[in-house]
């Protein structure tokens, strides 16, 4: 999904050495990201274009964590939500292919302000097409991805099953050990 690949674009080392990247100011990360999501702007970004998506980041995580903390976004946070969507005219298409039909909304515009509307957009329509209440940050305390837990009886608690859910139980496993190797060297 386009609002959860740009919320996680500041990547922090999962296996806990401490380093995180803000790949936003890494521009063949971006160039990279927006062709995979099909997203087209008329020029490299400025400084001001790179805080302001920093800036829509922060108002996005800021809303996923009230859902994680089972409140509601603030109110300001909707309002501004709505202002960074209002930049965004888009062109409907219609297409089929084997799985069925699909309406592809393209902006307008081509400007970095059109863009971040698409991304606030993107962050809107899974609120209202699916259920707040499964948004997620990764309970590896070193990654703190955000994700949508799509999982049956909503007991998703990492990003990665594979990546962050080996680690911890690994952690756990070997803390498990030292306590046992400590309370019988007590013994």
């Amino acid at each position: 999904m386009l609002w959860d690949d740009f919320l996680n674009s500041v990547h922090h080392d999962w296996r806990g050495d401490g380093a995180a990247e803000d790949r936003l100011d890494d521009s063949d990360w971006l160039d990279a990201w927006m062709d995979k999501q099909q997203l087209v702007v008329d020029h490299r970004p400025t400084a001001k274009d790179i805080t302001s998506l920093k800036r829509l980041r922060a108002l996005l995580h800021r809303m996923a964590k009230s859902f994680v903390d089972n409140s509601r976004p603030a109110v300001e946070d909707i309002v501004m939500l709505n202002e960074i969507m209002a930049d965004g005219a888009v062109i409907r298409t219609l297409s089929a292919d084997d799985d069925g039909y699909r309406i592809k909304l393209s902006p307008i515009g081509k400007q970095w302000t059109n863009l971040e509307a698409e991304i606030a957009a993107s962050f809107s329509r899974m609120l209202t097409d699916n259920e707040p209440s499964r948004i997620r940050i990764c309970d590896n305390p070193n990654c703190l991805w955000v994700y949508y837990d799509d999982t049956r009886n909503r007991s998703k608690r990492y990003c990665d099953d594979k990546m962050c859910g080996n680690l911890m139980k690994v952690r756990r496993f070997r803390a498990r050990k030292k306590a046992e190797s400590s309370s019988n060297n007590t013994n």
